[in-house]
């Protein structure tokens, strides 16, 4: 008899020592999806590990996460890519995105949905060529493009989003799936022609842009189940106007990164806090 309960007390022993405490202790399986938002792109130092053409830097927010939580990190980010890119090929020789992504993933997370169509991309580039015409005065970019780049957010970026979201869940049904919005690039109002050679009038025109994307994410997020990491008030008042030290983005003139209008270092950080945040990782 008391072979016996010294056999069961060692066997619930045993039990003990591999029951969810030890489960807990595995490191994350994290896999980071995504475009330069996640890439980090033109933050130094680059990933070695990268494709050169992805510009992925090692500041990226997936690395802070990962270095904060101890995750086994799988980072596939990639500048320029689009939602097709996590199911197709981005440049000869890569993998679709989403390739890295399994049932034993943990974690996901991506920022995506702002080189789609060029319509995000595209607009700020437009915008600017259009405020340098008018020395900034005015709203030419508005007055010229209308709401059609708001309708091609709505109509083809948004349905774009569930399908990656959905393509994203399907691989991963286990998975926390996180998709972060974008910072904010400009203030509301005014913004700064010595930086940014965005006319004045067209600085609300483009956050208007900024506000349908970011909708876009925040739908497209509640329609496939996934987590939305809000970065709207977070950011405020960390845009491309402020000075270095409290902006997140670097601005096209006077900045810090060869990467424009992209977020520098302190950006992808806050970004990376927020996301841990919402998504209650320590």
């Amino acid at each position: 008899m008391r072979r016996l309960l010294a056999a069961v007390t060692a066997a619930i022993a045993v039990l003990a020592l591999t029951s969810p405490a030890q489960a807990a202790a595995e490191p994350l399986d994290y896999v980071a999806l995504g475009d330069s938002y996640s890439a980090a792109s033109g933050v130094l130092p680059p990933d070695p590990t990268a494709p050169l053409l992805c510009l992925r830097s090692t500041r990226n927010y997936p690395h802070v996460i990962a270095k904060a939580t101890g995750a086994r990190l799988t980072d596939v980010t990639c500048g320029a890519a689009e939602t097709k890119h996590f199911t197709t090929a981005q440049y000869p020789g890569m993998k679709p995105q989403l390739d890295a992504v399994d049932a034993d993933t943990d974690l996901v997370t991506m920022t995506i949905g702002g080189n789609d169509s060029g319509v995000f991309i595209g607009a700020i580039i437009a915008c600017g060529i259009a405020g340098i015409t008018t020395l900034g005065h005015g709203n030419p970019c508005q007055r010229q493009h209308g709401d059609r780049f708001e309708n091609t957010i709505r109509t083809t970026t948004y349905p774009a989003l569930v399908a990656a979201l959905q393509a994203t869940k399907a691989k991963a049904p286990q998975a926390d799936v996180a998709i972060l919005g974008y910072p904010w690039i400009l203030p509301a109002t005014g913004g700064c022609f010595d930086k940014m050679p965005v006319a004045r009038g067209d600085v609300p025109y483009l956050r208007s842009l900024q506000t349908t994307l970011n909708d876009a994410v925040t739908r497209a997020a509640a329609a496939t189940g996934a987590t939305y990491v809000d970065l709207g008030q977070a950011s405020e008042g960390h845009d491309a106007c402020q000075r270095l030290g409290v902006r997140w983005i670097e601005p096209v003139l006077q900045t810090t990164n060869p990467v424009v209008v992209h977020p520098n270092a302190l950006g992808e950080a806050n970004m990376a806090t927020e996301a841990m945040r919402v998504l209650g990782l320590g």
